[in-house]
């Protein structure tokens, strides 16, 4: 598995399909996002890591990237990885398209 060679054997649960749900507009801004990020190329990783830096969580699509160039993908993973190091973060893959990463104080639950 393509996860698995990218960040260790971290899987958490499988998922089958992503609903798209419509937004519900709220009175008050929240302190923390779950923002969605697809890598298209390289260039991408740096909006993720602004997010955590943000103290948000990504939810990191990486399927274009893996279908185009894998290099790229695991030199994305890698700069993400120590992004997360830094930031007392966390990383796992989810299944071989996605990835979620999580900023300071919030763990990923591997159970």
């Amino acid at each position: 598995m393509v996860i698995k060679k990218l960040l260790g054997d971290s899987k958490v649960g499988d998922v089958e399909e992503i609903v798209e749900l419509e937004s519900i507009e709220l009175k008050q801004d929240a302190k923390m996002y779950v923002r969605i990020i697809t890598l298209h190329e390289y260039g991408d990783v740096e909006r993720a890591q602004n997010e955590l830096r943000e103290g948000n969580i990504v939810w990191l699509r990486i399927k274009p990237l893996k279908e185009k160039d894998m290099i790229e993908l695991k030199r994305a993973i890698d700069k993400l990885k120590k992004t997360i190091h830094a930031i007392n973060g966390d990383i796992a893959g989810v299944d071989e398209d996605y990835v979620i990463l999580t900023p300071e104080g919030i763990r990923i639950s591997r159970s």
